[in-house]
Order: structure tokens, then sequence, then C-alpha cells
């Protein structure tokens, strides 16, 4: 027989039974988004931006216009992966300095959240993914260089440069400069010189953007044994090697001009100008104040000079 208590009970009892599923299925889709969310930064998507910006303005360029729709997706893919890969990659091999360094130690790997098989293994079939993609909607000569770009980062900078030599960027930094040359052979199916000029923009503004960055980083580095060029010959040295590469830098960014015109090329002194007038005004400051701010132009300045470069491309095309 049911009684009154029965009765008042009843409904607590089915509704708690219907609401745990959904707290269940609520707690099931914040980990996913979670997890999707660690596995996203694993590729560096900042970094990915960046290259794919100076992969598809050199499209353009190539194309000296706009390029089919259809390629500038595909390749902007592609890169995408290849970009995305080589960081999951360089995570899982520097787990254990990303451990130590203050602005890394939250990382997926260093606080567990991703196993270092797990990210590994992501890595690699971004890159074999973007490999396929390259090579059956691109061409063959693109899905190469975008691998040889993914390989250059991960064994000779991550693994046999960045922690033995202050030289690290200096030379590392060509992996950077390889979508350039994707890009440039989406198009043309072939490296021209301009090709290797915008190569060159990005070689060589690599190391004075990674230097502003390790004036603001010093202790960080030098806990983590990585040989960076301030905690090596100080601070005043390391804003004049800024200066002479910001000289070397500008000369190249004007190379592009030879075939874009005089609207690219005054793109390109009054950015590069810029730049170089932040850094000697950094170097008297010589305050993280001022570092950061140079670093931050650095972003805004690659992606400046490539859209300046695209822009002039369509304008002229």
């Amino acid at each position: 027989m049911q009684t009154s208590a029965d009765i008042v009970m009843s409904p607590p009892d089915a509704i708690g039974v219907a609401v745990v599923p959904q707290v269940a299925a609520r707690t099931r889709s914040t980990q996913m988004r979670a997890t999707a969310r660690d596995y996203i930064s694993l590729a560096k998507p900042r970094i990915i931006v960046l290259l794919l910006i100076t992969e598809i303005a050199t499209m353009f360029i190539a194309a000296r216009g706009v390029p089919s729709p259809g390629l500038l997706i595909w390749a902007a893919l592609g890169g995408a992966l290849a970009s995305g890969g080589s960081g999951a990659i360089n995570c899982w091999y520097d787990r254990d300095i990303d451990r130590v360094m203050a602005r890394t130690c939250s990382r997926p790997l260093p606080s567990g959240r991703i196993l270092p098989w797990q990210a590994l293994t992501f890595g690699i079939s971004l890159i074999a993914a973007s490999v396929v993609i390259f090579g059956l909607a691109v061409n063959l000569l693109a899905a190469a260089l975008a691998l040889g770009g993914g390989l250059f980062y991960i064994f000779i900078y991550t693994m046999l440069l960045k922690r033995r030599t202050p030289l690290n960027i200096v030379i590392g930094g060509a992996a950077g400069a390889f979508p350039p040359l994707v890009g440039w052979a989406a198009v043309q199916g072939n490296v021209a010189w301009p090709a290797f000029a915008l190569f060159a923009v990005v070689f060589l503004w690599t190391p004075p953007h990674f230097w502003s960055l390790a004036l603001l980083l010093r202790r960080d580095y030098r806990n983590a044994s990585v040989p960076m060029l301030p905690g090596i010959i100080g601070t005043a040295r390391t804003h004049r090697r800024i200066l002479l590469y910001l000289l070397a830098l500008i000369t190249a960014s004007l190379l592009p001009g030879l075939m874009l015109g005089i609207g690219y090329t005054i793109g390109a002194a009054v950015l590069g100008g810029g730049y170089l007038g932040l850094a000697l005004w950094a170097r008297a400051k010589a305050s993280s104040h001022a570092a950061a701010l140079l670093f931050h132009y650095s972003l805004a300045y690659l992606a400046a000079i490539f859209i300046v470069g695209a822009v002039t491309a369509v304008a002229i095309g």
C-alpha cells in the first residue's frame, strides 16, 4: 500500500534520475571541449596564423592577383596542418624544459593533461595529412617544401640547435621561412627569385623577433638552460645585434619591390623605418616595457609587409 510519504518522495526521486544523466552529459561535453582546446594549443595556433599570412600572401604575389579559391583553401589547410604538426612535435620534445618555464609550465604536456605519445601521434598525423593534401590537391613541389619546413623545424631547430647554441634562432629561423616558398610553388609550380626574396624576409626577421622575446624571458630561458642571446652576451649587445639584423631585414624587404613596384617599396620602407625607430628607442630605454612593444611590433610588421605585398600584387595585376 502506497503511503502519503511515498507519494511525496516520488517526484524528487524521478527528477534525480533524470538530472544525473544530464549532469554527466554536460561534464563529458565540457571535458571534450577542454581536451580539444588542449590539442589545438599543441598546434600553436597563433604561429599557424602568422605563417599562413606569409604563405597566402605569397600566393597572391605569385599569381599577380587572386588565386583560385580551391587552390587557396587546400594550400591554406595543408599549410596549417604542416605548421600545427611540427608545433605539436616541438611541444612533445620540449616538454621537459616547458615544465620549468613560467610561460609554458601550464601547457597540456607539462601539466599532464595530454600524454607524450598522444602529442607525438597527433603531430605526426597532422604532418602526414598535410603532405597528402598538398600532394593530391596542390602539387608535389609544395608538398615537399611543406614537409621540408616541418622537418627542419623539428630536427634542426628543436632537436639539434635550440639547447646547444645561441645561433639556434639564426639558423633555425629558416624553418619559419618555408611558407613563402610553399605559397609560390602552389601557384607557379616552381620556386623563383621573388620567393627566395620573401624567404629572406622571414629568415632575417626571425632573430630580432625572438631576441626581443628573449629580453623579456631571460630568467625563463636561463632556468631551462636554453642559450638565448640575452643570457649569453647581455642586453646591450643583444640590442646591437637586433639593430644589425634589422638593417639586413629592411634591405631584403625592398627586393620584392623590383617585381611589385613603387607602391610596395614605399610600404615596406615605412614599415621597416618604424621597426628600426622602435628598436633604437627600445635600446635607449632598455626596459621590459620597451622590449614587449618591440616584440609585438615585430609580429605586426611581418603580417603587414606580406599583406602590403599581396594588396599591391592584386592592384597591379
